[in-house]
């Protein structure tokens, strides 16, 4: 028997990303993952933004993204249709794993950068259905319409810390009145021992939000690190969430006792 061998058909060469790029804001550098092929760290101005692992969008790798999917699936599950609002794009990480899962959701991403915005859309070969807003975070919000949203992920920062005008209680009321019934607002917060922006965000928060609360380790949560805190508010509590890693409304209210909400 002859053995016929099929024709050998090249390989398309893998586009180089890695390297470092201007962009509005400053210098975005895509950084190789060497434990893993197709892993990629997008640092910006030398902060670690976002891990994209090109054609596994469900492959969170950020613990405080996994945080954030575990509080919103349920609500996603429920509301095929769902409106998700990012504030905050970045690597589009997150936005690009809920696009991916939940086919019939709508996905729109807020990016104050447009030149990052065209870089990660190249580089990381984004999903097409995702729909991308040139605006600053909080000037999108005031302009959609009530009850526009199902949910609202905040992810926003200028280094490492989120401008105040996305922190306030005005700019949480505004949020409350984009949201639909029964629609969640999450946010991710950088923050330090004894939790100083978590607290004058919960204070706001609890002004606006029937329910509100926090997903986190338990050193974060017991204010004694640094690093990612997740809070949440909704007009429904979300008891869906593991008491290990999640506290409610009355572990917020005694938080933010003492702490006077920040205002515009």
């Amino acid at each position: 028997m002859i053995t016929v061998a099929k024709p050998h058909k090249p390989r398309h060469p893998k586009k180089r990303i890695a390297d470092e790029y201007s962009i509005d804001t400053g210098t975005a550098r895509i950084v190789a993952d060497p434990a893993r092929d197709g892993s990629y760290v997008l640092e910006l101005n030398d902060v670690p933004s976002s891990q994209i692992i090109l054609g596994a969008p469900r492959v969170l790798v950020f613990p405080y993204m996994r945080w954030i999917a575990a509080a919103i699936e349920p609500l996603l599950d429920e509301r095929p249709l769902a409106h998700v609002l990012h504030l905050g794009g970045a690597g589009c990480a997150l936005p690009s794993f809920v696009a991916d899962k939940f086919h019939a959701s709508r996905n729109t991403v807020v990016e104050y950068d447009a030149a990052l915005a065209d870089l990660v859309r190249w580089a990381f070969e984004l999903n097409d259905d995702l729909l991308f807003e040139i605006s600053d975070a909080r000037q999108a919000v005031a302009e959609l319409l009530d009850n526009e949203a199902d949910v609202i992920i905040r992810d926003v920062f200028a280094g490492p810390d989120t401008p105040t005008h996305v922190r306030t209680a005005e700019f949480f009321l505004d949020v409350r009145r984009v949201l639909a019934p029964g629609g969640i607002y999450i946010a991710n917060v950088g923050d330090y021992a004894e939790l100083p922006h978590a607290r004058e965000e919960l204070a706001g928060m609890l002004e606006v939000f029937e329910h509100v609360g926090a997903i986190g380790p338990r050193d974060m949560l017991e204010g004694r690190a640094y690093g990612n805190i997740v809070l949440w508010g909704s007009d429904q509590p979300l008891e869906y969430l593991g008491a290990e890693s999640h506290r409610g409304s009355q572990w917020a209210r005694e938080l933010a006792a003492a702490t006077p909400p920040l205002r515009d």
